[in-house]
């Protein structure tokens, strides 16, 4: 876990708790100085952070994860020697050239005598008085070499965030927290008010500007790149931040004392804004990732990245009850007033993204590809239709005929085993068409892939292709259907050699040639390497059933369209094996199965076409997520006010429903596996309890598949020879019913349990 910006393991939690139970008396410094040795945590001039870590110690005592001894007392310190120093203060009405020579000079120790009159001038004369001052710092005096001192002047830490600066810099949250320590404040500025000198305080600060970055590399390391400071417009107008060139750039909110203060900036260096917002390494997903997810939502989201752990905190909060009742709207699965209002600001937060949501749900994805040797990667499109709520912003058409429809478009990508078991989303992009682009179709041949819907999926491939590196050892492959035929797909492979391989379905309008003539004549002639038998699934008003086919295949080099010639004369054929399938002849069937399937993966015998074919029927597992997704999450009902927040809800629904499919699919591919490594104990004891009408449940847990049945059980499957596996809608219900067991047998016996299906795979 991360803590003050530390990443504190449970390794250092443990010989942290170890250290104080067999020293109980020693002190938090001590004890800070030693986890900062640990941990090589120390600041840019090599000192330890023993002031952080020990923030850090109290919160970790806070959160519960550390038992530290409570401090005996506290302590206040003294300034060294008091203020027993009256400087002299003169009284001038002059012209600046009068004073002489004008020096600041830093302040050196605490023990000095300039340390002394500074605090004396700023007590009796500032209006804030000496301090405190935080974080890191540096005073001067300001001093004329013929009439002595003339005021002081300390710069500190910056403030760790600003609306109106922050914007003016450009800083994202990251930058900032990476660069805040390049910016520095100055937070007093006083020239004696018996020194009446026209510019005196902008020449000042000129002369200050010009030493303060030397001067405070020297001290602490680290050279600053910009000055900040506020003004209090009801008793100054900032006239001399103005006369030296700092820039105006807004005001404070006024939380600190509730005064509303001017932002002035002034940049050291020429290049501040590329060192400023310099974004910090990006961490791995290993280091982010808890050791030990308290429940499956922090397993799926725990590397979401974000700073604010309420945020975290939330979005499992949300997953959670989202998942304990999908077919419900917000305030019904969250089930308090606090808790969707909760929700609400969440969807709210522009830090929340559907990106950033799923991206953290990719990454422990990532892990479970990596399990396997083949991983199959269909993507597809589908509508969300919003018309229901037409006050939404952000909608558009969902479709090229006059229904008016609204809404959004989802293209996703799934992971799924070669079984059928569902791994993970590893991409979504969701858009709303422009009504000002209607019939951009017609000229679809003149416009470039860019300017397309489909380069929609050449970005998933992409996508696929980054993931491919992070798992060398599984081989990706990506499917299609027929819309996905397009040239620059085939084109996109040729990039990466090792990246993922494709496999889609021909569309036979397009009427694709290759070297060897037109495709589907010249496969035609193929002879017949062998027949086998796949399951057609049910789609609409179609039954499902088992259908023999006879298998055709061959390699062909894919010649380019001609659109594509008269753009670019070099593109090239690409070479792909294809696969031809087509139903033995049946009077019963209206419409015989007829696929050209187009890969990149080599099909040089029947057993390879086989398997190729048995890819491409595993598609239907995206269309099936997708039926889980608007049905059972029921998605269209959600109220949300803009498209942007119905698009980050979307991202925690997704995720929602791949957990109900993969569940349903993990008793069918994995049917021997113990049930607890998706439910907790008491879960399936508070379950076999109320299936079997007995208050005591066995000693060893149940199979995963039969946990599922229990829970189908419940949705109303009736588990007789014919009626097959249950599917996603009956786990739905059979899922409510099984939490509101759990929470009547936790108060039965007495347990305790936190969220209903707090669980992870």
């Amino acid at each position: 876990m991360y803590v003050c910006g530390r990443h504190f393991s449970q390794s250092i939690l443990d010989r942290i708790q170890e250290t104080v139970r067999g020293e109980p008396s020693i002190s938090r410094l001590d004890l800070s100085r030693r986890v900062c040795e640990w941990l090589n945590w120390r600041s840019p001039n090599g000192r330890l952070q023993d002031m952080g870590c020990r923030k850090a110690l109290v919160q970790l005592n806070h959160r519960g994860l550390l038992d530290l001894p409570k401090r005996e007392g506290l302590y206040g310190f003294e300034r060294s020697g008091g203020n027993s120093v009256e400087p002299d203060i003169p009284e001038l009405c002059c012209p600046l050239r009068e004073l002489g020579e004008v020096t600041v000079d830093p302040v050196s120790s605490r023990y000095s005598k300039e340390s002394k009159i500074w605090f004396a001038l700023l007590d009796q004369y500032h209006y804030l008085g000496s301090g405190p001052l935080c974080g890191a710092q540096i005073r001067y005096v300001v001093k004329s070499s013929r009439h002595g001192y003339l005021g002081a002047l300390a710069f500190s830490s910056a403030s760790w965030a600003l609306r109106c600066r922050d914007r003016h810099i450009g800083w994202t949250e990251g930058a900032r927290r990476a660069n805040l320590h390049r910016l520095i404040s100055n937070n007093r500025f006083l020239i004696l008010p018996t020194v009446q000198v026209k510019h005196l305080a902008s020449h000042v600060l000129s002369l200050v500007l010009s030493r303060l970055p030397q001067d405070w590399e020297q001290r602490y390391r680290i050279r600053p790149v910009m000055v900040e400071t506020f003004v209090d417009p009801s008793r100054f107008a900032g006239t001399c931040y103005k006369a030296a060139n700092w820039r105006y750039v807004g005001e404070t909110a006024g939380r600190r004392d509730g005064r509303v203060k001017k932002i002035f900036l002034y940049p050291l260096e020429r290049w501040w804004r590329k060192v400023l917002c310099t974004e910090p390494p990006l961490r791995l997903a290993e280091e982010l990732r808890p050791e030990a997810p308290e429940h499956w939502a922090e397993e799926e989201f725990g590397t979401v990245r974000w700073y604010d752990n309420r945020l975290k905190q939330r979005l499992y909060t949300i997953a959670q009850d989202f998942y304990k009742d999908p077919q419900a709207n917000i305030p019904e699965a969250c089930g308090s007033k606090a808790r969707t209002m909760g929700a609400y600001r969440f969807f709210q937060n522009p830090k929340v993204t559907m990106d950033v949501v799923l991206t953290a749900h990719t990454e422990t994805t990532i892990e479970r590809i990596r399990g396997h040797r083949v991983v199959l990667v269909p993507q597809d499109t589908t509508t969300l239709n919003y018309s229901t709520h037409p006050m939404t912003e952000g909608l558009g058409p969902t479709n090229n005929q006059e229904d008016h429809a609204i809404g959004l478009l989802l293209h996703d990508t799934l992971a799924f085993t070669e079984k059928g078991t569902p791994l993970g989303i590893l991409d979504a992009q969701c858009w709303a068409r422009d009504p000002q682009e209607k019939g951009k179709r017609y000229r679809r041949k003149e416009l470039p892939i860019e300017q397309k819907e489909s380069m929609k999926w050449l970005r998933s491939f992409q996508k696929a292709a980054q993931v491919q590196k992070r798992c060398p050892e599984t081989m990706l492959v990506v499917m299609g259907d027929r819309e996905s035929d397009i040239y620059e797909l085939f084109l996109e492979t040729r990039k990466e050699p090792d990246g993922p391989k494709l496999l889609v379905r021909a569309e036979k309008t397009r009427k694709r040639k290759v070297d060897q003539g037109f495709l589907w004549d010249f496969m035609a002639k193929q002879q017949v390497a062998g027949s086998l038998k796949i399951h057609v699934p049910r789609r609409g008003s179609r039954k499902a059933r088992d259908a023999w086919i006879d298998v055709r295949f061959a390699k062909v080099a894919l010649s380019p369209p001609k659109s594509r010639v008269s753009r670019d004369g070099s593109a090239p054929a690409i070479p792909v094996w294809a696969v031809y399938v087509t139903e033995k002849a049946n009077k019963a069937i209206d419409k015989p199965i007829e696929w050209m399937l187009l890969t990149t993966v080599e099909v040089k015998s029947f057993k390879e076409a086989q398997r190729r074919v048995e890819w491409y029927s595993g598609r239907w597992g995206i269309e099936v997520y997708h039926r889980t997704l608007k049905s059972g999450c029921r998605i269209k009902d959600r109220q949300l006010e803009t498209a942007d927040r119905l698009e980050t809800c979307l991202g925690v629904d997704m995720v929602v429903a791949w957990r109900i499919y993969y569940l349903t699919m993990l008793g069918r591919e994995t049917p021997e596996m113990p049930c607890t490594v998706f439910f907790k104990e008491i879960e399936w004891k508070a379950l076999c309890c109320y299936v079997n009408k007995t208050p005591i449940p066995p000693e060893r847990p149940p199979s995963i598949s039969k946990m599922v049945l229990m829970i189908a059980a419940l949705g109303g499957h009736l588990g007789r020879k014919g009626d097959g596996f249950p599917g996603t809608q009956t786990l739905w219900r059979g899922l409510l019913k099984a939490s509101i067991a759990t929470e009547v047998y936790a108060a039965i016996t007495q347990q305790h349990y936190s969220h209903p299906m707090q669980s992870g795979p």
